[in-house]
């Protein structure tokens, strides 16, 4: 039997597929695959930590995820109807180790939002507990839903009448 080598091929082609992603990553970092974080423009950074937001009664959520982020690290601001999340997370740095590979992002973030004109502003509250930062906008009061009552009328807006009782 003739050996042509295919077996070997799909192997280092992985391997070649693998130094050029690694090549690609060293040189332009983390900005290769991401987008702006912000609602600003230009504004990149080394990662960026995922959220929900959501919405309640009488609060919009901001939940962001920060794990093995120091509380110290983070700092949430309110400028010009903008909230703005941002800090670092630092990479340990022990020495012996040797990584086979290193996935994880570290450095500096930073998320804006632009706030909707119902939020009150100085009621603004921020927690960070076990890795999560949650941020309650509150809504003013007049931005709460309302029941409204809806009057029946009659043919030419005369008002209806009780039906009679017999």
């Amino acid at each position: 039997m003739i050996n042509t080598g295919t077996a070997t091929a799909p192997a280092r082609n992985r391997l070649l597929q693998n130094r050029l992603n690694r090549l690609f990553e060293e040189t332009f970092g983390q900005f290769a695959a991401q987008t702006p974080v912000s609602e600003e423009s230009g504004a990149f950074t080394a990662w960026t930590p995922p959220c929900d937001i959501y919405e309640t009664d009488k609060n919009i959520v901001i939940k962001m995820e920060l794990p093995e982020v120091q509380t110290e690290n983070v700092s949430v601001t309110f400028d010009n109807n903008v909230l703005t999340i941002n800090g670092v997370r630092k990479a340990e740095e022990v020495k012996g180790q040797s990584y086979h590979r290193s996935e994880r992002s570290y450095g500096q973030f930073l998320r804006s939002f632009t706030l909707p004109p119902f939020v009150d502003t100085k009621n603004i509250a921020a927690e960070f507990k076990e890795g999560m930062l949650l941020v309650t906008l509150p809504k003013v009061e007049e931005a709460k839903a309302k029941q409204i009552e809806v009057k029946v009328r009659g043919p030419e807006n005369a008002p209806v009448l009780p039906a009679a009782t017999g």
